[in-house]
């Protein structure tokens, strides 16, 4: 079974003077607005990296979700951030890495077994397995 999902972007002009807009087949995004300052200069807008970062942690937390179910257990709540670093390098920028953190809220489990399984997740998710960055996790229970 093959599974499509596509995003597209366009965009006009120069790196620096130039803009963009970037579009989900879903239409969640619907010409969303980025450019050079978007995405280097922390102006309002959205860039590539927030959204991977966006992806990557709804991917990873779904990853979650199944690992837990497999264990018997079920989350009352998991939250994850993904925080992308973008380097410059001497061909250019690249992702070098992926952090994740996760808070959950999960009964019936405790710390080192949460850690053990959220790692798993981590290695199983798609996207991070597409993903040639270094992906680090940093994941705690609470309550």
């Amino acid at each position: 079974m093959t599974i499509k999902r596509s995003g597209s972007a366009v965009w006009a002009g120069g790196l620096k003077d130039g803009k963009g807009a970037v579009s989900t087949e879903s239409g969640a995004l619907s010409d969303k607005s980025y450019g050079f300052a978007t995405r280097f200069e922390n102006e309002a807008g959205t860039n590539p990296e927030e959204l991977l970062g966006a992806s990557h942690a709804g991917c990873f937390t779904m990853a979650l979700s199944l690992v837990l179910g497999d264990a018997g257990l079920t989350a009352d709540s998991l939250h994850t951030t993904a925080e992308v670093s973008l380097d410059k390098s001497e061909d250019g920028f690249e992702i070098t890495a992926v952090h994740l953190t996760l808070e959950g809220r999960v009964p019936g489990t405790d710390e080192a077994k949460f850690r053990e399984l959220a790692e798993k997740a981590k290695a199983n998710c798609p996207l991070s397995k597409v993903l040639k960055a270094k992906i680090t996790l940093e994941a705690s229970l609470v309550g």
